[in-house]
């Protein structure tokens, strides 16, 4: 064998070596990689458990990585639904009504939370019902926020008219501020955007959602009808862990508020957090969050007296509660 032959067998055998090191064959086949889905949310505590279950995914093995992916508002997310950007969000559930109306395929398959909105005035308000805010400016987040809805019932509960408040649309955040200002004199929004005049203490409580409308719902989980069709186990993987998220949520309220504020995901005050979900603990639930058509059809009712929707949606169209777990465990979290 020359000096030349030798230097290329070396080599060959080397890189053989190399190769079986590489792929370790006496491990057996390497494992496949998991399916990835982008969920849309935004940073409310009504969201909470997406975040938790994207965390939830990235430590513990699982069949699907869930990515939560921040948006700062809803007609932002509802353009990246139609647009097929995103397959799978939370989103007011007026406005999931309303695009389902207008032909945008897609189902609701769970719920997010229960509770959790809160009506604030101005500390110094002398208010104690809707009705001494009469003439008054409130705000809301959109006329397709279930907040709305709320305030039309509690409106009609009390014999009020529709032009009795001054309504104004207003981004949650600007809500506080707004309010110290006194540009506004009430504003009804999801936490932790109340609390935080709270603990400002420029605003103070009038209403919980509960008080007004017991299981309030403002937000639901909707995915695109394609994905359902496609890839029923990722959706039945995505409404598992936000039911199994919704449950360590609740045995561990201060953990999570420490892991929303982390800056990937709210990128908010932990203290503000922890008040929120502590401040009575019933503030907000992450129990009981299967959509009952009682629930929707009550929705449904007042999004057709707002004028949001033109006409009621069937239900078989709407919802598909297939993928909901019948039994629901916390979620493994690891680390946070």
């Amino acid at each position: 064998m020359t000096s030349k032959t030798r230097v290329v067998a070396i080599a060959i055998v080397v890189l053989t070596a190399l190769t079986v090191l590489h792929w370790r064959p006496w491990q057996g086949t390497a494992p496949a990689v998991a399916a990835e889905l982008a969920v849309g949310y935004l940073p409310v505590t009504c969201h909470l458990t997406c975040p938790v279950t994207d965390f939830a995914s990235k430590t513990t093995t699982s069949s699907t990585r869930f990515v939560s992916q921040r948006y700062s508002d809803f007609p932002t997310v509802a353009e990246a639904l139609k647009a097929r950007k995103i397959q799978a969000t939370f989103l007011l559930a007026p406005l999931a009504m309303l695009l389902r109306e207008q032909g945008v395929p897609i189902k609701i398959v769970y719920l997010g939370h229960r509770d959790g909105s809160t009506v604030i005035v101005p500390r110094s308000s002398n208010a104690r019902s809707l009705r001494d805010l009469k003439g008054k400016t409130f705000a809301r987040p959109s006329r397709y926020s279930n907040q709305y809805l709320v305030i039309t019932k509690l409106m009609e509960d009390e014999g009020m008219q529709s032009d009795d408040i001054k309504f104004v649309d207003m981004a949650p955040p600007d809500m506080p501020s707004a309010l110290a200002a006194g540009a506004i004199d009430a504003y009804f929004v999801g936490e932790p955007h109340a609390a935080k005049a709270e603990l400002a203490g420029t605003g103070r409580v009038l209403y919980h959602a509960k008080d007004i409308w017991p299981n309030f719902i403002s937000c639901v989980l909707v995915v695109r009808d394609e994905l359902i069709r496609e890839h029923p186990e990722i959706v039945r993987d995505l409404v598992r862990g936000i039911a199994e998220s919704g449950e360590w949520v609740e045995r561990n309220r201060l953990a999570a508020a420490k892991l929303a504020a982390r800056t990937e995901y709210y990128n908010q005050d932990q203290k503000l957090l922890t008040f929120v979900l502590t401040q009575p603990p019933d503030r907000v639930s992450y129990r009981q969050l299967t959509p009952s058509d009682e629930d929707l059809r009550s929705i449904m009712h007042y999004a057709l007296k707002a004028k949001i929707l033109r006409r009621a949606i069937d239900l078989s169209d709407l919802i598909d509660r297939r993928f909901i777990p019948e039994t629901i465990h916390p979620a493994e979290i690891h680390g946070e």
